[in-house]
């Protein structure tokens, strides 16, 4: 299967060409915990890919309400959006194949043939290595440009030490995993786009109301937050005021309470002024790390 067309800058927009689309199914991805579908959409003249996961396809979970996660993935990209950071892909929630679902734009690498086994992308398509930004190094310093996450067990007893790099992008994406409570936030979920730019996906396990941000990106926990980070929290707190749009587009994905919550965490770091450390009530890594 060639590899669709790029939406062609100024006419229909990404989730315009997503929301009014005709779906494709073109495979599973295999790797993922509930179900993914790799898509064509074309409206018109334009065609890009795409990821489909219905509602029907989640799993159940003991600490989200059943059939919400896609609903989470929206509201995610909409917080993204407002941050003015745009590190989710374009997402939006709509009916397909199998049923209402969240559909969002692919980045990176294209998946590529007709049939579940070679759509299933081994996982590198979703940049499983954490898109170069994230490295196991011996010895107990992260080395310049990095930062320390932890020790992890590498086999046969040894351990060696998780970094991440000390990058601007990298930072604003863990600015917008304490945001909406992101629960899962793995090297696989990190993907670099064309130019080198990172976007962060699988944003289902968010805006619990209980503090459960797992994350590898833990590097930056307790320093202060840098200017733009600070100037972007303060343009979201304005945006969360009850009867602006994004209030009332989080309402319509979200419950009350949840969306209250966003408004606390959001007001909570402004006042901090630091990026946030683990609560120590959950594990603060996701497992797998991957």
């Amino acid at each position: 299967m060639p590899a669709p067309e790029r939406i062609p800058a100024g006419r229909v927009t990404p989730t315009e060409l997503l929301t009014r689309g005709e779906l494709t199914v073109r495979g599973q991805i295999r790797e993922a915990s509930n179900a993914v579908l790799y898509c064509t959409v074309g409206y018109e003249e334009h065609t890009a890919a795409c990821v489909y996961k219905p509602v029907a396809g989640e799993r159940p979970l003991w600490d989200f309400p059943d059939g919400t996660l896609a609903q989470r993935e929206v509201a995610a990209y909409e917080v993204s959006e407002a941050l003015g950071w745009g590190l989710v892909p374009p997402t939006v929630l709509r009916d397909g194949p199998y049923g209402e679902g969240m559909v969002q734009l692919w980045v990176g690498a294209e998946a590529s043939g007709e049939s579940s086994e070679a759509a299933d992308a081994d996982a590198d398509a979703e940049g499983a290595d954490g898109a170069g930004l994230l490295a196991l190094v011996e010895g107990d310093e992260p080395g310049d440009g990095w930062k320390a996450v932890g020790y992890a067990q590498v086999g046969e007893g040894r351990t060696a030490l998780l970094v991440h790099a000390d990058d601007a992008r990298l930072r604003r994406l863990a600015v917008l995993d304490a945001v909406i409570n992101n629960a899962d936030r793995k090297g696989g979920h990190l993907v670099l786009g064309d130019g080198g730019r990172l976007f962060g996906i699988d944003h289902g396990v968010t805006f619990n109301v209980e503090d459960k941000l797992r994350t590898l990106l833990w590097g930056w926990a307790g320093e202060k937050l840098p200017e733009e980070a600070v100037d972007a929290l303060g343009s979201l707190r304005d945006g969360l005021a009850v009867g602006e749009a994004l209030a009332e587009r989080l309402g319509e994905l979200l419950t009350a309470a949840e969306v209250d919550a966003v408004r606390e965490r959001v007001a909570g770091l402004l006042a901090a002024g630091r990026h946030p450390g683990p609560s120590g009530e959950w594990p603060a890594i996701p497992w797998p790390p991957v």
